[in-house]
């Protein structure tokens, strides 16, 4: 009796489980699909890529001091904006200014035909993304990131046993 009892609480945990786990992937796929195809459509419609768009989002909110503070208001890598602001320069999108108090500082600033793109073009998913975590209660974006963090480090590990599996039998061939 006690036996069936614990079995069926098992496969009750486990249904649970597997609930949670498919509500898990399901919000995954969909933000990394709402992110796709939102590049898709930015390259599509207007030929630059969703971040070039998320970039210039914000610099239509307010222009940029330097790159470092471009980069910490988009929650992007500074090399990565960097590179992404090039090539909007490169596409007349955007200006690099020199900096009022320190000319070693660059300022990025929308031109005006990158501020006629952002007002035809719906904001980038990044953009949606962003505002929708700042309007998340601190204690559950803190959660969040310690819950995300967590799934990362453990594919990251299973990736890494993965190769290490794959190196040792490569050796032994």
């Amino acid at each position: 009796m006690e036996q069936q009892r614990v079995q069926l609480l098992a496969r009750h945990r486990s249904a649970e489980s597997r609930n949670e786990i498919t509500a898990v992937v399901d919000a995954v796929r969909s933000i990394a699909q709402s992110i796709r195809e939102s590049g898709r459509e930015a390259e599509q419609r207007f030929g630059i890529s969703g971040a070039q768009l998320f970039i210039l989002n914000e610099l239509a909110r307010e222009p940029a001091q330097s790159i470092n503070s471009l980069a910490e208001r988009t929650f992007t890598h500074q090399s990565s904006v960097s590179m992404v602001v090039s090539r909007l320069v490169e596409r007349d999108l955007a200006t690099r200014n020199p900096g009022r108090d320190d000319a070693r500082r660059v300022g990025i600033s929308i031109t005006p035909a990158g501020r006629a793109l952002v007002r035809r073009a719906p904001d980038a998913a990044q953009t949606k993304l962003v505002e929708a975590l700042k309007r998340m209660p601190p204690a559950e974006i803190r959660a969040l990131a310690r819950n995300l963090r967590l799934l990362i480090d453990a594919i990251d590990m299973e990736q890494g046993e993965d190769e290490s599996q794959a190196s040792s039998r490569t050796k032994r061939a």
